[in-house]
């Protein structure tokens, strides 16, 4: 059977399953999200403009700022050019930063402090404020848990030095040096409670900066003195040891210049280039003398010899004095070729033993100048290391007294005339929009929290199946209220709502129509019984001999929807204790047949899967054009997916803003885990100013004003 259902008319088709693109965030949704809670968001925004209001002009002490410009300057003009002594500052991004934190340092503001009696000034000793309220209530609260533990009395010596140290603290936080970019140029600035105290301290710190560059400069150039005057005295006794070890090696070693080992390296070259033909020729001799003893007939010895006397003898060697003369001149040639190979090997020895005797001479003369050669090269490098720290000696004493500093003060600090804080404007903009993020994260955050479904396309995008029916929820308080309502008013959006599910659920396959339709839900309470008997008066309506089937024959509520109970029941047909015809009811409302589940001893589970139960469904198949069985909640009993076996199309419920995704997911892998998939989905009991207080009237627009246009009732 093909079981690809048709989407509702009132359910759109989702756009992108989640499954396929989980990672993409929906932006269109996010803003939805938002505009929802736009009431919310507003309202965090004046709060947070309040507070701001309320800090700005109410809390917030004004704080004046003024700002001292120096100038760094790259390189100073001096009379000996001695620039590692003395000389200006390269312009480059290490130096800028490096002076950047001399500004900074704790030193040079512990004399700023010193200078302007800051210790004494609250505004930067944390020690003479007045402690705040919070402040004593923390160290109260630290007292009482034992958390401080009071130290020793203190000296006067060291309360001045703990309040200097905490001015100097106070003081790091109230100035900011600040390098102009693409410039030597730094901004020093002051910003305190007082105009003046701003500008003095400003002006003070670029003050104490340059005089401090001309102290660090006398200091190194008095230690530079001293110390190359100790570094030239050591230079000079090195110097003078390498010259003597060069002159004491000169005179004990018989040495010898490069170009005669050059030309020692030459006849070196030309033994080795003799050895080799030499290896050549006795190899060839040897070889054409193992030949000629290997050799037997005298062919191939006048082949090897290649005599020419040998040649005119062949042709007659089988005479007798004919062969006795070619044997006798082999003989002579044989020896001959010995007496070469003799030669030869002699002439070899000879060589390979003048090669030895050349390359020991080689070697012993080699190391001699490689000696004599590293010993000059370190008297050299001594002298010139030695007549290098001399002029430096003399230059950097040549230098002293006539120091400059490497900046200048290019803008003195003014006295302000207005605060630069509380930047009341700023205040305000940051608050709203502070106010702002907060209430769009408190409404994500209230948006992520709901584990709900309110959307068909929710219900479609979550669960991957489409939902066949969107029913609102019923102005009834009883469930035969229900029924009465849906048969009263034919034209209310419920009973719309109902026709489109009947609509979806037949034509899902038009080729076989479900015969057999099954409606459950994942956990009781989400009103699928009140959709089997709107459904089942639905058919009815069409013509079609409908039978509801009491599936839950646990709780047995089809109770509730008759005044008392009628028939046998669905058990009696099972035990045959009753036939089918006998067992059904007539209700007048739905204009449907209805078996009621009856009194169960035994399991319901086993008892539906019986071979019994497969029979009543083919033979309930012969009598009805349509049969809906109402079945128990998965998530409570497994008799749903027991029945599903013997079904056409599985309707699921789904209640509106109340049924938790996990309960839908669970319920659902139940039906899969048993190889049967559900049909299609049903969002129940919608409701639909809810759905308008939520923002989403576009999608559920059947209930909207267009809705109203075509519902009488």
């Amino acid at each position: 059977m093909n079981q690809t259902p048709a989407y509702s008319s009132l359910v759109p088709a989702p756009q992108t399953s989640p499954r396929a693109r989980p990672d993409v965030l929906d932006l269109s949704k996010l803003a939805a999200a938002l505009w929802r809670g736009k009431f919310l968001i507003v309202i965090m925004t004046a709060i947070a403009v309040v507070v701001g209001v309320y800090y700005a002009y109410l809390v917030a002490t004004p704080l004046y700022r003024s700002t001292a410009v120096v100038v760094l300057n790259s390189r100073e003009e001096q009379v000996v050019d001695i620039e590692s002594v003395i000389g200006g500052l390269l312009a480059d991004a290490s130096v800028v930063n490096t002076e950047v934190e001399v500004l900074k340092s704790r030193s040079l503001l512990g004399k700023l402090v010193s200078n302007l009696g800051l210790a004494d000034d609250p505004e930067f000793n944390r020690f003479l404020r007045t402690p705040s309220l919070y402040d004593t209530a923390k160290l109260e609260t630290k007292r009482f848990l034992g958390l401080t533990q009071p130290g020793p009395p203190l000296t006067d010596a060291q309360t001045q030095e703990k309040y200097h140290e905490a001015a100097i603290d106070g003081l790091l936080n109230r100035v900011s040096i600040r390098n102009v970019p693409q410039s030597l140029v730094f901004q020093v600035t002051a910003e305190t409670r007082s105009a003046q105290k701003s500008a003095l301290v400003a002006n003070t710190l670029v003050e104490l900066y340059i005089l401090n560059q001309l102290e660090v400069k006398f200091e190194a150039t008095e230690q530079a003195t001293s110390w190359l005057t100790g570094r030239v005295g050591e230079l000079q006794i090195t110097l003078e040891e390498a010259e003597s070890a060069v002159k004491a090696f000169g005179t004990e070693t018989d040495l010898i210049n490069a170009d005669t080992l050059a030309a020692l390296d030459i006849q070196l070259k030309d033994i080795r280039d003799r050895i080799s033909d030499t290896e050549i020729s006795r190899q060839i001799a040897s070889d054409r003398l193992a030949r000629l003893e290997t050799s037997s007939s005298r062919p191939a010895q006048a082949e090897l010899l290649d005599d020419a006397q040998l040649t005119r003898l062949l042709p007659r060697v089988s005479e007798a004095r004919v062969a006795n003369a070619f044997d006798t001149r082999v003989a002579q040639l044989t020896g001959r070729a010995a007496s070469d190979l003799t030669r030869a090997t002699t002439q070899l020895e000879t060589l390979r033993a003048s090669q030895s005797e050349l390359e020991a001479q080689i070697a012993s003369q080699s190391e001699d100048l490689i000696t004599l050669q590293q010993l000059t090269r370190e008297a050299e490098a001594s002298r010139l290391l030695y007549e290098y720290f001399l002029a430096r000696l003399k230059e950097t004493s040549a230098q002293q007294g006539i120091q400059q500093a490497d900046s200048r003060v290019l803008s003195r600090a003014v006295v302000p005339t207005l605060p630069a804080s509380p930047q009341r404007a700023l205040i305000l903009a940051l608050c709203a929009i502070l106010g702002a993020v907060m209430g769009a994260l408190l409404v994500l955050a209230r948006e992520a929290r709901s584990d709900t479904y309110r959307t068909a396309r929710q219900l479609e995008e979550a669960t991957g199946y489409p939902v066949m029916g969107q029913i609102t929820r019923l102005p009834a308080r009883k469930r035969q209220d229900a029924i009465s309502y849906l048969t009263e008013k034919p034209t209310s959006a419920a009973a719309e709502a109902v026709r489109n599910l009947r609509t979806s659920v037949l034509l899902s396959d038009l080729d076989h129509p479900p015969q057999v339709i099954l409606n459950s839900s994942s956990v009781p309470g989400e009103g699928k019984t009140t959709v089997s008997f709107a459904l089942a008066q639905n058919l009815s309506a069409m013509g079609k001999k409908v039978l509801l089937v009491e599936g839950d024959i646990r709780r047995r509520v089809f109770n509730e929807y008759f005044s008392a109970q009628h028939g046998p029941g669905l058990l009696a047909v099972m035990s045959e204790k009753s036939t089918l015809g006998e067992a059904v009811v007539r209700d007048e409302r739905t204009g449907a047949d209805v078996l009621l589940g009856g009194q169960a001893d035994v399991n319901a589970a086993d008892l539906f899967s019986s071979d019994t139960f497969a029979d009543l469904v083919k033979a309930m198949r012969d009598t009805y054009d349509q049969i809906i069985i109402d079945t128990p909640p998965v998530l409570v009993v497994p008799d749903a997916r027991i029945i599903s076996q013997h079904v056409d199309a599985v309707l699921f419920v789904v209640k509106w803003d109340s049924t938790r995704k996990n309960q839908v997911g669970q319920a659902l892998a139940m039906f899969e885990s048993v190889n049967q998939k559900v049909h299609g989905m049903v969002l129940n009991q919608i409701n639909p100013r809810g759905m308008r207080r939520y923002g989403y009237q576009n999608e559920y627009g059947a209930y909207g004003a267009y809705g109203r246009q075509y519902y009488v009732n």
